[in-house]
């Protein structure tokens, strides 16, 4: 077998490995596979269009034809069909993160220690309800502050005032919010990994996770409660420095580039295969 079918192999492989979850997470949400299948055409003709653009060169319903495989008519409807509506908006998400964040990193609502300040709820200038309206625009304090309580990220004291129990928003019941998590997270590793394909030997970003394939089933609250611990410190710690290097651009060069920069971390479990739990 040449260099070309292993690869062509390698890749069919890896994308069984990764649509197997996925579909399993939308047969369970009852997308059927022509509602996947039209998104699927979006995406190739998005891709095809932007990311695979001749430099200098207006991309072309022919070309996208040629790298996709669909007929120029199906590309022509594509491209003129407004994008798939988004069923896992991260607006609410995001507003009640940014809140979250705010809280840790703005001074003005930080105790003289640099930790988060317990805050009046409706009152001043660094109350609750200021901090909301700094980080998460026309929304309702209170609508706010149900929400971080339901999840456990922040406490409402007996005295009125407001204290920041977690510094990560998490959300627990919607699941808009947490499709909207998927769609954005999953495409950051998948970024990565293409990234490293590409680039790996002479610029990879950092992709490394540790597994044991068999392990006794008693240790797992153990090792989540370590993991999720020393996990969120270090996001904690690296949270700090992107904040403290989050400046604007210096007033000679305004124009400067801007990137979206971060880390993730996740967390897994599944059953070891039959043969790996022989082994012990």
């Amino acid at each position: 077998m040449d260099a070309a079918n292993r690869l062509h192999l390698a890749v069919n492989a890896a994308l069984m490995r990764l649509l197997r979850p996925l579909v399993r997470l939308l047969l369970r949400y009852h997308v059927p596979f022509s509602a996947f299948e039209e998104l699927a055409k979006h995406a190739y003709v998005q891709a095809s269009m932007e990311d695979f653009a001749l430099p200098g060169r207006k991309p072309t319903i022919s070309r996208a034809s040629i790298l996709t495989g669909l007929t120029r008519k199906d590309v022509q409807r594509l491209v003129a069909e407004p994008e798939p509506v988004r069923a896992a908006s991260q607006e609410g998400y995001n507003r009640a993160a940014r809140v979250v964040t705010g809280w840790t990193r703005d001074a003005d609502f930080q105790a003289a220690d640099g930790q988060p300040a317990l805050l009046a709820l409706q009152d001043g200038e660094t109350s609750f309800a200021a901090l909301v309206r700094r980080y998460s625009g026309d929304m309702p304090a209170r609508a706010v502050l149900d929400e971080l309580v339901s999840v456990g990220a922040v406490q409402l004291g007996s005295d009125g005032r407001v204290r920041l129990v977690q510094r990560a928003y998490v959300p627990q019941g919607g699941e808009i919010e947490k499709l909207g998590i998927l769609g954005s997270d999953v495409s950051d590793l998948i970024d990565t990994i293409d990234h490293n394909l590409q680039h790996g030997s002479t610029d990879a970003r950092f992709q490394r996770k540790v597994m044991y394939r068999s392990m006794p089933a008693d240790v797992r609250p153990a090792f989540r409660d370590l993991s999720a611990r020393q996990a969120q410190q270090l996001l904690e710690r690296l949270d700090a420095w992107l904040a403290e290097h989050d400046v604007g651009n210096p007033p000679d060069q305004p124009d400067a580039p801007r990137v979206r920069l971060g880390l993730g971390i996740y967390y897994f479990e599944a059953p070891a295969a039959p043969e790996q739990r022989q082994e012990n």
